[in-house]
């Protein structure tokens, strides 16, 4: 994962360095190219700081967040280069209307609240982390991305509380859960129903069961590995007990009960194409 980040921020961060280097070089405009280098010198100490913190980061808003960031910093490069013209021939015939920098410095404001919430979301220090602009339009993203970074990073306790949310918004509203998983949910909630309390096992376990509503969610859950969590070798992880065993005899039987009930609205789909480990307790 580190690696991966590296890459994917070495060209925003590049592009940050050759936007302050054509706003400094800026023959026309220069007041308003000044602006937009003030915003991109914030920018691109928030990447470099990404950077630093690559093995932290959560990598579904990371990935999103970073591309939208580098469209950002291409589009000011391309505005602060047209104010780089030489000649007066040039000069004349180079007409940028003044909102071009209004609309571009607010892009960049945006960019640098985006990381900033990144860096914070990341980091795991629980507590209400604001709505970053990139989730402005869709809020319910932003939940579920804090939610999922506490449950991979968060103590055992905040991880019991950040699952618990997830039972909530996966119970009222399907969509909510299918996001859930696109988001790399399962993951997490697997790990913590291996690792946590038992107050935490049961929450994740109940989120885990209220996700699989259909054939589609069902399949990406199984290649996360819930059957593996859940169904296989029960009688083993049964005597281990729950600390070793993920769920333990209790646990497990609540979690297969509540996956099972989970997929009785989805029953008149094609179950069949369901494995055996969800078959077998789903009464098919």
């Amino acid at each position: 994962m580190a690696d991966i980040v590296k890459n994917i921020l070495a060209k925003p961060i590049q592009l940050a360095d050759q936007v302050i280097k054509s706003a400094d070089e800026a023959s026309s405009f220069k007041a308003e190219c000044a602006e937009i280098k003030a915003k991109t010198m914030m920018l691109v100490d928030l990447l470099r700081q990404a950077a630093r913190a690559s093995n932290d980061l959560y990598e579904r808003p990371t990935r999103r967040i970073i591309d939208d960031t580098e469209q950002v910093l291409d589009k000011a490069l391309a505005l602060v280069q047209k104010c780089r013209a030489h000649g007066l021939v040039k000069r004349v015939f180079t007409i940028i209307p003044a909102a071009a920098f209004r609309k571009m410095a607010a892009l960049l404001e945006n960019s640098v609240g985006d990381m900033s919430w990144l860096l914070r979301v990341s980091a795991g220090g629980g507590g209400y982390l604001g709505l970053p602009p990139i989730a402005a339009n869709e809020p319910i993203l932003c939940l579920i991305w804090e939610q999922i970074a506490v449950l991979s990073t968060g103590s055992l306790e905040d991880r019991s509380d950040a699952a618990a949310s997830l039972v909530s918004l996966a119970r009222d509203n399907d969509r909510y859960g299918k996001i859930i998983i696109e988001e790399g949910g399962v993951g997490p909630l697997l790990r913590l129903v291996k690792e946590g309390k038992l107050e935490g096992q049961e929450n994740a376990a109940r989120a885990i069961g209220l996700l699989g509503r259909d054939p589609e969610s069902v399949k990406q859950m199984i290649h996360a590995g819930v059957c593996q969590v859940f169904f296989e070798n029960p009688q083993r992880r049964s005597h281990e007990g729950p600390s070793r065993g993920g769920l333990g005899r209790l646990g497990a039987r609540r979690s297969s009960l509540q996956l099972s009930r989970s997929l009785r609205p989805a029953q008149h789909h094609s179950l069949a194409s369901f494995p055996p480990c969800f078959r077998n307790r789903s009464g098919t």
